[in-house]
């Protein structure tokens, strides 16, 4: 029988695991100080003005499992059900899934039969979505989130070409590598990381021209910019960068350890970029990805 292949969420987290296993004892013990300081009194996560967030609770959620965080299961899941979530919008539609799956988990009891509660839908049972990111449903960013949120949901992808034909407006033929914007001229590396993941996924993981593209992508100090024209690399680009690269069995160019060390501040938490000295519960989540992605 074919083995099953690991979901985009499940290779995250193993990566995730893996850069926690590359700290020290004492790194290990700041960011996990980080960690619990960016969580609110129901044991939810907050945004960068301090209130409560599905879309962070994920990222501190999924954090808090992998580090051994405890969490008051029925108080944290009265106060995640009264959250207000737009469920018409794909990415706080996604966090909240993805938060009560991680719930679960962290209670002791994982399972999928609160699912059945939670999905938007039409009388024919298909999820009905109206705000997408870039305002468009079928971006190379929105058709990563829609895959990876099935897969979350064990569901099963029965439009294969579709999904991946509708990739091809995205593909910018003279550099190679994708951009959100349909017919742009200029590729991003996050468009490009989320386009091979969902290619990846569906086809196969086989070495491309636009996995070359993503890896001559990479800066000299070991960090991604997210396009030509972002002169500064940033931790989240690096990340989904050298997960994707990852995933393709590429090895990254120039070592990228010493870039992501330079975004981890005194606090624990990682920078988006250098030269600031502000951290979130997301950026440590990247930060943690690239290092296990390295």
């Amino acid at each position: 029988m074919m083995k099953k292949k690991n979901t985009i969420s499940v290779k995250m987290m193993n990566l995730l695991q893996k850069g926690i296993n590359r700290l020290g004892s004492d790194a290990t013990g700041r960011i996990k100080k980080y960690i619990e300081s960016r969580m609110t009194p129901h044991d939810l996560f907050m945004n960068k003005s301090g209130e409560e967030d599905i879309y962070y609770t994920t990222f501190g959620w999924m954090l808090s499992y992998l580090f051994g965080i405890k969490i008051r299961g029925e108080q944290a899941r009265r106060q995640w059900q009264n959250l207000t979530v737009d469920r018409g919008d794909l990415i706080q539609y996604a966090a909240y899934v993805r938060s009560g799956l991680l719930l679960d988990l962290l209670s002791g009891r994982y399972g999928r039969a609160l699912l059945r509660s939670v999905v938007p839908s039409t009388k024919a049972g298909t999820v009905v979505f109206v705000s997408f990111p870039h305002n468009d449903g079928c971006s190379p960013y929105s058709t990563f989130i829609r895959l990876s949120l099935l897969e979350d949901m064990n569901g099963t992808v029965r439009n294969k070409k579709e999904m991946t034909g509708s990739l091809t407006a995205y593909r910018v033929a003279a550099t190679g590598g994708y951009s959100n914007i349909a017919g742009n001229g200029e590729a991003s590396v996050n468009a490009t990381a989320a386009a091979l993941s969902v290619i990846g996924q569906l086809n196969g993981y086989a070495m491309n021209d636009d996995v070359e593209y993503l890896s001559r992508s990479q800066d000299d100090s070991g960090g991604f910019s997210a396009s030509e024209n972002t002169p500064l690399p940033d931790v989240l680009s690096t990340a989904t960068a050298l997960f994707a690269l990852n995933c393709y069995g590429v090895t990254p160019r120039v070592d990228p350890v010493p870039f992501i060390e330079a975004h981890w501040l005194e606090s624990g938490g990682f920078a988006p970029a250098l030269f600031e000295e502000t951290s979130d519960i997301e950026y440590t989540f990247y930060g943690l990805l690239a290092l296990g992605a390295c």
